[in-house]
């Protein structure tokens, strides 16, 4: 018998997993992809000389790539060196003071009672508490589909015996007096999307998952990880469709049987599609509205979603060998800016980043005597009203005077490279809904079953994976998801 064949929509991390793990369970899996490269956010820019990752930069939980290895037989090794960064972070104050933080335990103790002595047991107890709730919501639940409410009130429970009603912030603050120490510990929910004061508390696990497998960098770029994925995929027999984007899924009664690609309605048929697209758009653009009663576009309209990204590509003539490889630099105003970020949504004079200099751990991304950087800043989504067209420019000056001013001193007379993307970009090349770069906001109220389900509630054999979706946004939620998603095609499709 012919093999069951998948389509998978989209070649971000959720669906190069996907296909991959589809592929070596015996699926006939075709990959297709809008842009002229795989990697969907993880996409590479490479510009004289410059090499950029565009998107998520920091690996957690490598083991989750090394499954994807081991279960073709392979070694990860054999397609990309992955390597510990140290320190994790390195986050820079107002005020001119800094904070520091790896992997080893008694280091981190050290730096809390030297920042803030008075904290040291409190941050122990923090720990504790994070390993409790790393042990439920990451290695229980992470890879666990909730398709039924009677799924959430399995754990409920759990969840309130661990306070996941709270946010992250207050969670960090039942443990940490001091106010700047606080914001080290609770920032972690802006890398999957979230408001610390609005997150519930179950991502406090991101601490404690970076303790328990430490913080990586895939030498090459993350893109690296994406170019061993697709050549791993195509060895086991994969075919990948570039330039192909989908404008419709096809359906026969209530049930998906296909993609239409580009404007001369192409038409590829399959099985069963997994779609590692924006949840929100493929419901929406890809989907007759017909065919849905309960992911209607008013439902979908309702949820909240992420804030956006404005994120500047740069390359120096000169290197800068005292920045880390990772930087968070915030402002005074903590709380405040968020809410103007989340809630308000409107673009603040005063703003915090987070700076990247992949080349402090890989020279080859930058020629050399250079460095290669991105600076991330988090801005409202599209529903904010902003016209990026014209705010895009002052705005992307504002945060090169203040990196010249502050943190790389002859910064802008030593540019050789640049390029930006904007909350703009995010709704129209990414394709994702109000610009949100990280889909769903990750809220209590839109977690685990509230979320948008793994496998569509409308149309049959219509299966997601990816930030949308359970368990949510990061290369470690992204790559659960697609560990959801295989079983769900084997459960339901099997061959």
């Amino acid at each position: 018998m012919p093999a069951r064949s998948i389509i998978v929509i989209g070649s971000g991390f959720g669906g190069l997993a996907t296909a991959v793990r589809l592929q070596t369970k015996g699926y006939q899996v075709t990959l297709v992809e809008a842009r002229d490269m795989l990697g969907g956010r993880a996409y590479v820019y490479r510009q004289d000389g410059y090499t950029f990752d565009a998107g998520p930069t920091v690996i957690t939980a490598p083991f989750l790539i090394d499954e994807l290895f081991e279960g073709a037989g392979r070694k990860t090794s054999d397609y990309v060196q992955i390597v510990p960064v140290d320190p994790f972070y390195r986050i820079e104050f107002h005020n001119g003071r800094s904070f520091e933080y790896n992997g080893d335990e008694a280091q981190t103790e050290a730096a809390v009672a030297k920042f803030a002595p008075g904290d040291v047991e409190g941050y122990r107890a923090m720990i504790r508490a994070a390993k409790d709730i790393f042990q439920k919501g990451f290695v229980e639940l992470a890879d666990k589909p909730f398709l039924k409410f009677t799924d959430m009130i399995k754990i409920a429970p759990d969840l309130i015996r661990l306070q996941c009603y709270k946010t992250v912030y207050q969670f960090v603050a039942g443990y940490i007096k001091d106010d700047l120490l606080r914001r080290v510990f609770s920032f972690h929910p802006l890398l999957v999307g979230g408001n610390p004061f609005q997150t519930t508390s179950i991502y406090a696990l991101i601490h404690h998952l970076e303790r328990q497998w430490g913080v990586h960098y895939a030498m090459g770029g993350t893109g690296a990880v994406v170019q061993g994925l697709g050549r791993l995929f195509q060895e086991l027999g994969g075919k990948i469709r570039l330039s192909s984007p989908v404008t419709r899924i096809l359906t026969e009664g209530s049930r998906a049987v296909g993609v239409e690609i580009g404007p001369q309605g192409e038409q590829l048929r399959a099985d069963g599609v997994v779609s590692n697209a924006d949840v929100a758009n493929t419901y929406r653009l890809l989907v007759d509205p017909a065919a849905r009663s309960k992911n209607t576009n008013r439902r979908l309209e309702s949820l909240d979603y992420s804030m956006s990204l404005f994120v500047i590509y740069f390359g120096t003539r000169k290197q800068y060998p005292d920045v880390k490889h990772h930087t968070i630099i915030l402002c005074e105003r903590y709380r405040d800016l968020l809410d103007d970020i989340f809630n308000k949504k409107q673009l603040a004079q005063d703003f915090s980043l987070y700076l990247h200099r992949p080349s402090a751990t890989d020279p080859t991304m930058a020629p050399e005597g250079s460095d290669c950087w991105y600076v991330l800043i988090p801005v409202p989504n599209q529903l904010s009203g902003i016209d990026w067209s014209t705010a895009a420019k002052p705005f992307r000056d504002a945060v090169m005077q203040f990196l010249n001013d502050h943190y790389l001193p002859g910064l802008l007379e030593n540019l050789a490279t640049e390029r930006m993307f904007t909350p703009l970009d995010f709704e129209t090349t990414l394709q994702s809904y109000v610009g949100a770069a990280f889909s769903v906001e990750p809220v209590f109220t839109q977690s685990a079953w509230f979320r948008p389900h793994n496998v569509s509630e409308d149309v049959e054999n219509l299966f997601f994976a990816g930030a949308g979706t359970h368990p949510g946004a990061g290369v470690p939620g992204v790559l659960s998801s697609a560990k959801i998603a295989e079983n769900l095609v084997c459960e339901r499709l099997p061959l």
